[in-house]
């Protein structure tokens, strides 16, 4: 069964398995997930998914009148349809088999029980932003020489052309840029921990994003569960 949730990374800390080994593990807070709609092949849309709703929305305060939902009219209309009273701030699709479709119900809350202790799990998210680097710090280039005459030229990438044929900059070729700030897939990571109470979800080792970014956790796609 292929299972997913929104989440957001609550940071990192330890846990003791029962031998003693000391695992190094990254919070992810999974609380208010709800179902929001069941996309079907049948269906207009083509495919089978779940469209999942995360973080309950807030209300805008205004003198004299009745306070709004602070989201735009469409996404409250998406609601509305499907019979849920509070909002989500964010939405995600999780692509699922057209046989899990029947174990889910449109309105129905999801937690952290979702998961089990032990399974494999996918987490993607955006990873941090490290603004505009150079080719040394982006591509692992060596700069060139600091000494017999190099001026202002320490940290560059070095001629990029050719002197006639076929006298143009390839495709592809290594460049400074914007670096981080991509979408990240940390693939076949394991559930230590389940914390039912708290909603949220205790993965081994790190994930991709900034403490408090935005996560979605799915079942593994190349890995079978239940094998250690």
């Amino acid at each position: 069964m292929i299972k997913g949730l929104i989440g957001r990374q609550a940071g990192m800390t330890q846990v003791f398995q029962d031998d003693g080994t000391q695992v190094p593990v990254t919070v992810v807070d999974v609380d208010s997930n709800i179902v929001v709609q069941t996309k079907s092949k049948s269906g207009p849309e083509g495919y089978s998914a779940l469209k999942l709703g995360f973080e309950r929305a807030h209300k805008l305060e205004k003198e004299g009148e009745e306070p709004e939902w602070r989201l735009p009219k469409p996404e409250i209309g998406v609601f509305e349809s499907a019979g849920i009273d509070v909002p989500r701030e964010h939405l995600r699709e999780i692509r699922v088999d057209e046989s899990d479709l029947s174990n889910y119900d449109v309105g129905e809350e999801l937690g952290a029980d979702l998961f089990n202790e032990g399974d494999w799990v996918d987490v993607q998210g955006k990873s941090k932003g490290r603004g505009f680097t150079g080719v040394m710090k982006q591509h692992n280039f060596s700069g060139s020489p600091a000494t017999h005459g190099t001026h202002e030229y320490y940290r560059h990438g070095g001629a990029i052309g050719q002197s006639a044929d076929p006298a143009r900059v390839f495709p592809g070729l290594d460049m400074p840029g914007q670096s981080g700030d991509e979408t990240v897939t940390i693939q076949n990571l394991r559930v230590i921990r389940v914390l039912e109470d708290d909603g949220a979800l205790a993965i081994k080792g790190g994930i991709p994003g900034p403490k408090s970014g935005l996560v979605t956790v799915r079942t593994a796609a190349k890995k079978e569960q239940g094998v250690r």
